[in-house]
């Protein structure tokens, strides 16, 4: 067999597509002759008949239609990746629409929509703060971040990164307690997030052996974890609170890290997407900053 230019595939799928060499050469906007020249060297390098040409009309033999299902999928292969190199060299313009959970979008998503817009003042973002689920398409939402467990496996999602839960409290609290495992925690005052599925449950780890499960007492109760926080720090109690959350306030002393060699399950950071075969490139940019912003906070634990 002779080496075969790939470039006559279009010229063959554009006849089968339309059904005739006239309407291809329309299509491909060339002459009918080109298109009749082309097939037929394609044949002649294949050393295969492809089409069957009468007078009326154009229809492809079993190894034409065998060609022609592959021609669909490597031809559209290719529009996309010319088309993601195109959306890749554009610049962001228009509104991006982001969705984020009220914790993780304050501390994390605001800083970086406000750095995006100085970076590309074309491109206008508009934030939207909620530890509800919003259904993308009704709210024309380019992009959700979630945080923790996604429990759709349809959505189109991608796993930036990761965070940890750690059991804190106020320093004042921190001096009270005489916990020197988990389960000794269950009667110390405990801020519930209802947000959570099971805010007084928690399974803690140690090593690859030690499992711990406990139910906490719950002295306070809220549904959002920025609240939480500021309970925690006022000294209500203690509390399981995100890294991205808790880190900054143990850092500077305003919150101690309780029972630090005990572990608790850790979630991770997606974006989830709307159905669509591209990503306009005010999300991909956007999502670049963020997969960058993320990896160097990661680092710097």
């Amino acid at each position: 067999m002779e080496a075969v230019n790939f470039n006559r595939l279009a010229y063959f799928a554009g006849v089968v597509d339309t059904g005739s060499f006239t309407r291809a050469a329309e299509r491909l906007g060339i002459t009918k002759t080109v298109v009749s020249q082309q097939v037929a060297k394609l044949e002649s390098e294949l050393k295969t008949t492809l089409l069957l040409r009468t007078t009326r009309r154009v229809v492809p033999t079993e190894a034409g239609r065998l060609l022609h299902a592959r021609c669909v999928m490597i031809l559209r292969e290719a529009e996309d990746a010319v088309g993601e190199l195109t959306q890749a060299n554009a610049e962001p313009s228009g509104t991006l629409r982001i969705t984020a959970p009220s914790d993780y979008g304050t501390s994390m998503i605001a800083p970086l929509a406000a750095a995006f817009s100085q970076r590309f003042p074309a491109c206008g973002v508009e934030l939207v703060l909620s530890d509800a689920r919003i259904d993308l398409v009704d709210h024309q939402i380019d992009v959700s971040i979630r945080v923790g467990w996604l429990q759709d496996s349809t959505l189109q999602a991608r796993r930036i990164g990761t965070f940890r839960q750690l059991l804190v409290a106020a320093p004042a609290v921190a001096r009270t307690l005489q916990a020197k495992a988990p389960e000794d925690l269950a009667n110390d005052r405990f801020i519930a997030n209802l947000a959570l599925k099971e805010p007084l449950t928690w399974r803690f780890t140690q090593g690859d052996f030690e499992r711990r499960t406990v139910r906490l007492r719950q002295a306070l109760a809220m549904n959002a974890t920025p609240a939480v926080l500021a309970a925690t720090l006022a000294g209500g109690g203690l509390s399981v609170l995100p890294d991205f959350e808790a880190e900054p306030h143990i850092a500077s002393g305003r919150l101690i890290h309780v029972l630090p060699t005990w572990n608790l399950p850790s979630g991770g950071i997606h974006t989830v997407y709307p159905a669509a075969r591209f990503r306009p490139p005010k999300v991909t940019r956007f999502v670049a900053m963020l997969m960058e912003a993320q990896k160097q906070t990661s680092s710097k634990r």
